[in-house]
């Protein structure tokens, strides 16, 4: 079994993200979070069931839907969870796009009056969106829909919350509450080496041990380090396309999700780039197209 620098896992991670939060095992894990993130206004979840995360469109031409996370509370509300590890042009729209699949789920065949249950697309991002780079103590957006003029929800069961995670900066010392510690933990995690004793918690405890590589098995381990690759890999491709300038940074990070073996859908997902420009770099970096 290979060494690893982390004694933990990294949330951002595609495997390390499932494995915390995705698993029917640890689902405490995930059902904490949300209590914690959205107790304001849900009062207590008591339960929550994993649904598939792939959703196809109405039509064989339509966008396919793949989502990280996707659950119901025991009410029938429905929860997206997504971990988003690169800016991405259209990451709004994508969000609006994906909350659409859990609204046309609840249609029934049969009389029906309308009525919806509501729905909850969390986004964890380890991005600052552009409009955010001037608010630099605001990490939290939640969004309804609202009257422009009243400023007062017009709408209440459609809800979109995004968490920029790089202007999360509180130190351990100064967690105030435990959704404050939480955030702590996502950002964190892997570059911890042992649990504070400020997080001596019996969920933070069951986090810890679940994220402790040592204890992977070797299948596990493989399927952590391909994850891994691919987020750092990514993260210096990212970085090289600041330096070098967007358009030909961006081609860069494309060729080198083709060359991870990425489909076409999750390139697009990444760099915004069209399936028709995906085709052609495909075909000018000799990578054989997708059927």
């Amino acid at each position: 079994m290979n060494e690893f620098v982390e004694k933990y896992i990294n949330p951002f991670t595609d495997y390390g993200f499932k494995k915390i939060f995705g698993e029917e095992l640890n689902k405490d894990l995930l059902l904490d979070f949300l209590n914690e993130l959205l107790k304001a206004e849900q009062g207590e979840i008591k339960n929550i069931t994993f649904l598939k995360t792939e959703h196809l469109g109405q039509t064989d031409i339509d966008r396919k839907a793949i989502f990280d996370l996707y659950c119901e509370n025991e009410r029938g509300e429905k929860f997206i969870v997504e971990i988003q590890k690169s800016k991405q042009n259209f990451f709004k729209d994508r969000t609006i796009y994906y909350s659409t699949f859990p609204i046309t789920e609840q249609a029934k065949r049969t009389d029906w009056n309308y009525e919806l249950k509501a729905v909850y697309t969390i986004a964890i991002l380890d991005f600052v969106f552009d409009q955010g780079k001037h608010e630099p103590n605001k990490f939290r957006y939640d969004v309804k829909l609202s009257d422009i003029n009243t400023h007062k929800v017009f709408y209440d069961k459609l809800t979109f919350i995004y968490l920029e995670m790089p202007k999360f900066n509180k130190s351990i010392d100064e967690l105030e509450t435990r959704f404050d510690k939480w955030l702590y933990v996502i950002k964190n995690l892997h570059k911890l080496d042992r649990i504070p004793e400020k997080l001596r918690e019996q969920i933070f405890e069951k986090l810890f041990a679940t994220a402790e590589i040592a204890k992977f098995t070797i299948s596990q381990v493989h399927s952590y380090e391909d994850s891994l690759k691919y987020y750092r890999d990514l993260k210096n491709s990212l970085d090289t396309a600041r330096e070098e300038g967007m358009e030909k940074g961006i081609e860069k990070v494309a060729i080198n999700a083709i060359k991870l073996g990425k489909s076409n859908d999750e390139i697009m997902e990444l760099t915004g780039l069209s399936l028709e420009q995906i085709k052609i770099i495909r075909k000018s970096t000799d990578f054989k197209l997708e059927d």
